[in-house]
């Protein structure tokens, strides 16, 4: 969740950039840099480790110009230093990149066998140098542009000047966050209108694929094929609040489309993408462990639930998930060997807490997952673990719920290979799925419409039902919970191998279930169920594939269909988008308060 800023026609630019940067540090504080285009004609460039202050003190106010881009990092390419820092140089070109390129290694390769070199560790010098070396060729700028965007897979965002043209930055976005705006003769771009505010004075959200040339006196959209497209210029927002929402209707809308970017975010904290390994936390060697106990509360003990599959099947690491309010007045018994790890997205709920501090007393080890570093969770605990989704405003979870799911995702890859159950090849496809998981998001994300056309009749509900398998079985039970929580219809989460034990009695007529069915190895089970409930009236909606939804045409009522995805570890954190959605539509719908219901707080810190 890097920051983006850019400009051009600006007074002084670089006094812009450096405003814009500090109001993005909190998305990224392993370096920040600052190019700018001189009145001399050259590209100058600043890049420090760190946070911003430390890129302040380079600075050259004596250097003036009116095109610049800068950027905030949060590593995900290349360790935290000044040579892997944005912007990123390849001949002409100066570049800043949010997000992860999945094929860069492919390009850099093409780019290195034609005679290129490369002085950092990153993907988005890889895209610098494809657009400098499309330039090269003698392509326009244009054209250019479009074809190294044409090449490229994965979520980001970009903006890029090209020495000797500084008139213009170039911009694009698939699966991140970018805008466009202007003001005063001025064109802007950022990752988020919040640097820009008080500049800007109309702004344009870019939809997802939109590619941008902005211009001080013209902001011009395209699509990947060049072809104009028209977008509504607004008003820029004048309160700092409505600044943080952006152009979403509600918090909560605006964090489940911040996920694959939050997702990459977190992944780049436990991947090494350049070899294709996991990054090992330090102080944690599950081969020493012989039982995983998992507490957590609501959301996050669901994120544990799945991650249990995870573990025993890639680990053959035993698993015992804990809610916490149970787990702390039970008397536990522990056995040798047993490890703990904790799970919330504040670091401070109050059961949480205190069954870590139960552990911690009783001489287990303790670790906990946590989305605040400074968190009472995180200065108790053995060993802490981030999840790095940034602030989260809604109160129902969304992305600190994925990017749970992807830090222990990673940490059942790290423990299948520190206990021998996982070899270098499979350890590197494990790997290669999660670094695919931004881009599936992103294109999960696109079922908005059908969804929301779909929540307008389930609102009228009075209950519903969720299925699943395996690790989608609580994957039912969020969706049942978030369900619960924002619109207040009674919902319950099933695995669908239980509807036969009780639960099909409350299958009726018209009773709204929503199965969550991959086309997986346990498809044909799930598809069971599906018919046992249509045969007593149920309305099926089907969460599934393109493959599932061709299997079951004609045997739901609606189906929603996900990207395909390899293996399980992916298949619950791409079905958290559709639920997740389905939810806020439903509550959009109901007419209720989205970001705040009735009843629920944030963080839970009290009994």
């Amino acid at each position: 969740m890097c920051g983006i800023v850019a400009g051009t026609g600006v007074k002084n630019v670089q006094t812009l950039l450096l405003e814009g940067l500090k109001r993005l540090e909190y998305r990224g504080y392993d370096s920040a840099g600052i190019a700018l285009q001189g009145q001399d004609g050259r590209v100058h460039r600043w890049r420090a480790p760190g946070k911003v202050v430390g890129l302040e003190a380079l600075l050259d106010p004596k250097i003036a110009g009116s095109t610049g881009i800068a950027h905030t990092r949060w590593a995900t390419h290349g360790v935290p230093n000044e040579a892997n820092a944005h912007p990123h140089q390849a001949g002409r070109v100066t570049l800043v990149h949010n997000g992860i390129i999945e094929n860069f290694k492919t390009l850099r390769a093409e780019l290195v066998a034609a005679g290129r070199t490369f002085s950092s560790h990153t993907d988005t010098e890889v895209v610098a140098a494809l657009f400098d070396h499309l330039i090269q060729s003698g392509r326009p700028l244009r054209e250019a542009w479009l074809a190294t965007l044409s090449r490229l897979d994965g979520a980001f965002a970009l903006a890029a000047m090209v020495e000797g043209e500084p008139g213009v930055v170039f911009g694009a976005r698939r699966g991140a966050p970018l805008v466009a705006a202007s003001g005063a003769g001025a064109g802007f771009l950022a990752s988020d209108i919040m640097a820009i505010s008080g500049k800007a004075e109309s702004v344009v959200y870019l939809d997802e694929g939109d590619i941008v040339f902005v211009r001080p006196d013209n902001i011009e959209i395209v699509s990947a094929t060049g072809k104009p497209v028209e977008r509504q210029l607004v008003a820029a927002p004048r309160s700092i609040t409505m600044a943080e929402k952006g152009n979403h209707r509600h918090f909560m809308q605006k964090e489940i489309y911040e996920q694959p970017e939050v997702v990459g975010r977190t992944l780049a904290a436990y991947i090494d993408t350049e070899d294709g390994k996991v990054s090992a936390r330090n102080g944690v060697d599950f081969a020493q462990i012989n039982r995983l106990l998992i507490v957590g509360c609501g959301t996050a003990s669901y994120a544990g639930q799945v991650a249990e599959y995870w573990f025993e099947k890639l680990a053959g690491l035993p698993v015992k998930v804990d809610i916490a309010s149970e787990f702390r007045y039970r008397d536990p018994a522990f056995l040798t060997g047993d490890a703990a790890l904790f799970i919330s997205q504040s670091g401070e709920t109050a059961d949480t807490l205190e069954a870590l501090r139960l552990c911690k007393k009783a001489g287990l080890q303790t670790i906990a997952l946590v989305n605040s570093p400074h968190s009472s969770m995180a200065r108790e605990a053995d060993v802490v673990v981030p999840t790095l989704a940034g602030p989260e405003i809604g109160v129902a979870s969304t992305k600190a719920f994925t990017c749970q799911l992807t830090a222990l995702a990673a940490l059942a890859v790290q423990a299948g290979v520190q206990r021998g159950q996982l070899d270098d090849a499979a350890e590197e496809s494990r790997v290669a799925d999660l670094m695919a998981l931004p881009g599936l998001m992103n294109s999960a994300l696109a079922t908005e419409s059908k969804i929301d056309s779909l929540a307008s009749e389930l609102a009228h509900a009075s209950i519903v039902l969720y299925l699943g398998r395996n690790e989608l079985f609580p994957m039912a039970l969020e969706g049942a919970l978030k369900l619960k929580e924002i619109s207040y219809i009674h919902a319950e989460g099933y695995a669908a191998g239980e509807l036969k034990h009780g639960p099909i009695a409350l299958i009726e007529d018209g009773v709204d279930v929503v199965v969550i069915a991959p086309h997986d190895a346990l498809f044909s089970k799930t598809r069971s169920s599906i018919q046992e409930v249509r045969a007593r009236g149920a309305n099926v909606i089907a969460i599934t594939d393109e493959v599932g939804a061709r299997e079951l045409e004609g045997e739901v009522n609606t189906v929603l269909s996900l990207p395909a995805v390899n293996g399980a570890m992916t298949a619950p954190i791409i079905s958290a988008v559709a639920v997740q959605l389905l939810a806020y539509y439903i509550a959009v719908h109901k007419g209720t308060d989205v970001d705040q219901p009735r009843n629920l707080a944030k963080s839970v810190t009290v009994e």
